[in-house]
């Protein structure tokens, strides 16, 4: 017998919330298949088990938060006479429990979880993904219709639910969980460390701009050319050691909006991409984040950040700074308006910008010739 701990999931987490068992107690196992779905700040990762074996115990409940380094679940390896090869004992019939995980039935134990045992405990089918966000949103999926093809439940059909769930006086007080309590701790750090300044101002782009043309990967090259003049706005500060970490590449995080909170993907290194991989990078990177498979790599190291809020509404805003970065952009909506042209008046379409500066390391005139940069760059007709 052996105990499996929390492992070491990188990018120096100290923590995870379980939100999915795969197994149950009683499974047979193999090297390598997945054993627990555990959220670790924004991002849903799969544990895989490192051996073949039956699970003995399972040493954690849906939603507790384990630390990394603690026990997670028991092997009994001597019930399991081929490391990997044998599914069951030979000679013994194998009983609904020794079942394979992932062999596609559904299994009707007690002891697996709602969102663990999957499309039997609601009218229509989900998936993986969706069950787990039913768990973080308190959602009972059963009975729930769905929206989808055949009854399929959606995202948006959780998301929803949980809304009507959360309306009304009568509801009761719930801890943070998942995407809203990170954004609570980040948000606490920004509001402790940070002091925060906004200059604002608006690009001319109507030389390219046309419903066809790709906004946010413009607002990317003009953000790497901006980082490439005043590099000081691409950086880390440490306030505890007093230490300023300016880059030469430049990851830009691209904050995300979900029903659920927001969460903030990086791509790596923007300015050696041209603006097909920018595209492409991008659209894979969101559709990661809206089924909760982004990695959790892809979520750290950010060196400034892109909001691009001007996608629903409003022209400019005072954002908000998390730390270690320096510098956070934001781009607002486009409207068309009225610019004098000698004695004429033409109508152009224009881009607010808003850039939000830690004024502990970044002085207002750095601020503003970044800005100025980003700005020149929009307004270029190629």
């Amino acid at each position: 017998m052996s105990t499996f701990n929390l492992p070491d999931l990188g990018e120096g987490l100290e923590e995870a919330e379980i939100v999915a068992w795969h197994v149950a107690e009683g499974d047979h196992i193999v090297a390598d298949q997945p054993l627990v779905s555990v959220e670790t700040d924004k991002a849903v990762v799969e544990v895989p088990s490192p051996h073949s074996g039956y699970v003995k115990r399972l040493l954690g409940k849906l939603g507790e938060r384990l630390k990394v380094g603690a026990p997670l679940i028991e092997f009994d390896e001597a019930r399991h006479a081929d490391a990997g090869t044998v599914v069951g004992e030979l000679g013994v019939q194998p009983s609904a429990a020794a079942a394979p995980a992932f062999e596609g039935s559904a299994r009707a134990t007690p002891e697996v979880s709602p969102i663990a045992a999957g499309p039997a405990h609601a009218r229509g089918g989900t998936s993986p993904a969706v069950r787990t966000l039913a768990h973080q949103l308190g959602v009972d999926l059963t009975g729930l219709r769905g929206s989808g093809p055949d009854g399929l439940i959606t995202r948006t059909d959780v998301e929803h639910a949980a809304a009507d769930k959360d309306k009304g006086p009568s509801g009761e007080p719930a801890p943070l969980r998942g995407v809203r309590r990170s954004m609570a701790i980040n948000m606490t750090k920004s509001h402790a460390e940070v002091v925060p300044a906004t200059v604002w101002d608006e690009a001319d782009i109507e030389p390219w701009w046309s419903e066809h043309v790709d906004v946010t990967v413009r607002l990317v090259r003009s953000i790497a050319a901006a980082c490439a003049a005043i590099p000081l706005l691409n950086s880390w500060y440490d306030s505890a050691a007093e230490t300023l970490q300016t880059f030469l590449h430049v990851d830009l995080g691209i904050a995300v909006d979900l029903e659920g909170g927001l969460i903030v993907p990086v791509l790596r290194d923007v300015a050696q991409q041209d603006a097909a991989a920018l595209r492409r990078n991008l659209d894979t990177l969101k559709a990661a984040v809206r089924t909760r498979s982004v990695a959790v790599a892809d979520l750290r190291g950010p060196t400034i950040t892109l909001s691009n809020y001007g996608m629903f509404i409003g022209r400019l805003a005072a954002l908000v700074v998390l730390p270690p970065q320096v510098a956070i952009i934001g781009a607002g909506r486009i409207t068309l308006q009225a610019v004098p042209q000698g004695k004429a008046l033409a109508f152009n379409h224009r881009l607010p910008l808003s850039l939000t500066f830690d004024h502990r390391v970044v002085t207002g005139g750095e601020a503003a010739r970044f800005l100025k940069v980003a700005i020149d760059d929009l307004e270029q007709r190629d």
